[in-house]
């Protein structure tokens, strides 16, 4: 992991359910890459945000829903 990806790590939190289709940071159950999500608000996929920044937006969550 790299210095940068470390601190992103620390200071961002995976926020499930919110990512609009293809705005997706990471994998979920239904595909294996950034940018691949089919539907928006997917419940598996994730965006990075800052720490505490998901748990204020309604709808979203800290763990996939799916």
């Amino acid at each position: 992991m790299s210095v940068a990806s470390a601190a992103q790590a620390q200071e961002t939190e995976r926020c499930y359910g919110l990512a609009k289709a293809g705005q997706n940071d990471c994998k979920a159950a239904g595909h294996d890459c950034k940018g691949q999500s089919e539907a928006d608000a997917d419940p598996d996929s994730f965006v990075f945000l800052p720490i505490g920044t998901c748990k204020k937006i309604d709808g979203a969550s800290l763990q996939p829903q799916g």
